[in-house]
């Protein structure tokens, strides 16, 4: 999620963690005990992040409710898959390195995946 700020991340964190739909005021009051923010950083925040299509709001009275466009896990696939877009050579090297960084959990899990795949091929 290396294309959004830190305060984004942040925000998106309280988005996924309420798993409904919030309004600015409720992702303020969250964000709030652990950090001073005023509502309209909040509101900023979110209406950026409702630009770049990665939360969607909804008219509830006079305020908008927001919630994310895709899952923590789809985000962070769709910002590896066009970090690794590219030419051939590239993207394996790529994907050479970022194996060689996983845990041993990590890659029974990516193999389990592949196999899971392959099955449906």
């Amino acid at each position: 999620m290396n294309t959004l700020g830190e305060l984004e991340r942040s925000v998106m964190e309280e988005l996924w963690a309420a798993r409904v739909p919030q309004s600015v005021r409720e992702v303020h009051a969250s964000l709030s005990t652990r950090r001073d923010l005023a509502y309209t950083t909040v509101m900023t925040v979110l209406d950026r992040l409702s630009k770049k299509g990665l939360v969607h709001r909804e008219r509830d009275g006079r305020a908008y409710l927001y919630a994310p466009e895709q899952t923590r896990d789809e985000l962070v696939a769709d910002v590896m898959h066009t970090a690794l877009e590219g030419e051939a050579g590239d993207r394996t090297a790529a994907l050479v390195a970022f194996v060689s960084r996983v845990s041993p959990e990590e890659a029974t899990a990516m193999r389990e995946a592949l196999a899971r795949l392959e099955s449906q091929a």
